[in-house]
């Protein structure tokens, strides 16, 4: 499950890992997470 703002830059999600069915299950959570940054650094 998650959130995200629909006017500021963030989100945020709550699950298990461990439970997910593959290891790159939650890979796109992290590359969002860092383009925001990035984008915010900028």
């Amino acid at each position: 499950e998650g959130v995200r703002h629909r006017e500021l830059p963030c989100f945020s999600v709550q699950y298990h890992p461990e439970a997910a069915p593959g290891p790159h299950d939650s890979h796109y959570l992290f590359k969002e997470f860092t383009e925001l940054m990035e984008k915010a650094k900028n």
